[in-house]
């Protein structure tokens, strides 16, 4: 019981942090992707920027990453927080698992 309860959490806990990637995470994704790609295109090439083909290739992908990198963060800390109340959850009953075995 206490192995599904926890499976059960872990799986819950990523839905939702899945869900609360999709209403919050979208956007700033999108922008610390961007910012953060034009500030080192900036770095590297010493100046401004222009607007050539390789640098906007360079921001697509460079959202891209932010955007799969908020969306991991999410999922994982939705599945870490799902387990540990998965084992909050079952910690009750293996106490009176060993309280029985005891006795």
């Amino acid at each position: 019981m206490k192995n599904e309860t926890v499976k059960a959490g872990t799986k819950i806990g990523a839905a939702i942090g899945g869900l609360v990637f999709l209403v919050f995470g979208i956007v700033p994704g999108f922008y610390f992707g961007s910012y953060g790609t034009l500030i080192l295109l900036q770095k590297l090439m010493g100046g401004t920027v222009e607007p050539t083909l390789f640098v906007r290739a360079a921001v697509v992908m460079g959202i891209m990453v932010g955007i799969l990198c908020v969306a991991a963060v999410s999922i994982v800390v939705g599945g870490l927080v799902g387990t540990a109340l998965g084992y909050a959850v079952s910690a009750p009953a293996a106490l009176r698992e060993k309280k029985a075995e005891a006795a």
